[in-house]
């Protein structure tokens, strides 16, 4: 096994979020930006990864100039060099307006917002990252270098664009007579564009798996500092898992009930509990906690 490859466990949960070695390493960056070894391995074990992943992982992490180390095995200090916790940081913005959805607060307005860019293969690069960046903020193609979404992105596309040189390929525009082949009903093209039947699956572990951890938090015994750790690392990338291909779609054009409404008050429930239970000792706080304080608007996340 590879030092990044996932390690999925399943004795607590019919699924678990797989978590590869190098992401728990970036989870486990606290305030001052450390990572405590022991801490580090505790962890690994509950996830079933072994000392010889987690001492690989170390080794390459410090030999890319990521972290430095002080100290050896389990009593070493890792220090970031830069801040690694885009790994694992949720969109904020994007998590954000998902929250504002869920709640009511940003009704459709019937208009699609479509793009359109012709790029050389000469600059293949900005193609294929300018067509990345419109996948991640949800938009489905239509054809070749055609784009549409529901969300009103054009800005962050076009910024995009500009950084890229490409803005003089970019063209953008808005319909409410969207039409394929004989589809026109909203909620159709929807189904049509997105593979909503995978998004919604992903919702459902994350539901599932945010379930399981509200009751081993509210009915077993306290768990301990690294079981809470556990959890919270899991729970985000279980979150991520369900997120990244979420196009946000507005209620509108969902199925009803959606399984991401349940699952993100789930999640947001979950990361509540973890935050506000009692830790051990003096050490600081992960960065992970405020993270998803800051994304989720939990008060104390930490």
């Amino acid at each position: 096994m590879t030092t990044d490859s996932p390690v999925r466990t399943d004795d607590r949960a019919a699924w678990r979020p797989e978590i590869p070695t190098r992401l728990l390493v970036h989870a486990l960056v606290r305030e001052d930006g450390t990572v405590d070894a022991q801490e580090l391995y505790t962890v690994a074990a509950v996830l079933g990864m072994s000392d010889q992943q987690i001492r690989l992982c170390v080794k390459r992490l410090v030999a890319d100039g990521r972290f430095t180390q002080e100290g050896r095995g389990r009593k070493a200090t890792l220090r970031a060099v830069a801040d690694v916790t885009g790994s694992v940081a949720p969109d904020a913005a994007y998590v954000r307006h998902a929250y504002r959805q869920d709640s009511g607060l940003a009704p459709w307005d019937g208009t699609w917002h479509l793009f359109a860019f012709a790029i050389p293969e000469t600059r293949r690069t900005a193609r294929d990252t300018l067509r990345e960046h419109l996948l991640h903020l949800g938009a489905a193609p239509l054809q070749g270098g055609l784009y549409v979404t529901a969300n009103p992105v054009g800005e962050l596309v076009e910024a995009q664009a500009r950084r890229l040189g490409v803005l003089d390929t970019l063209a953008r525009f808005t319909t409410t007579d969207l039409r394929i082949g004989d589809i026109t009903e909203p909620a159709r093209l929807a189904a049509a564009l997105w593979p909503l039947t995978e998004i919604a699956e992903r919702h459902e572990h994350l539901g599932t798996f945010a379930r399981t951890c509200l009751t081993r938090l509210g009915e077993g015994p306290r768990p301990s500092d690294a079981e809470r750790i556990t959890m919270a690392v899991e729970l985000a990338a279980a979150f991520s898992h369900a997120m990244r291909p979420d196009p946000l779609l507005p209620p509108q054009l969902l199925p009803q009930p959606w399984p991401g409404t349940a699952a993100r008050r789930l999640a947001a429930d979950c990361f509540t509990h973890l935050s506000e239970a009692p830790r051990a000792g003096t050490t600081p706080a992960l960065r992970l906690f405020a993270l998803y304080g800051e994304a989720l608007g939990l008060d104390d996340a930490g």
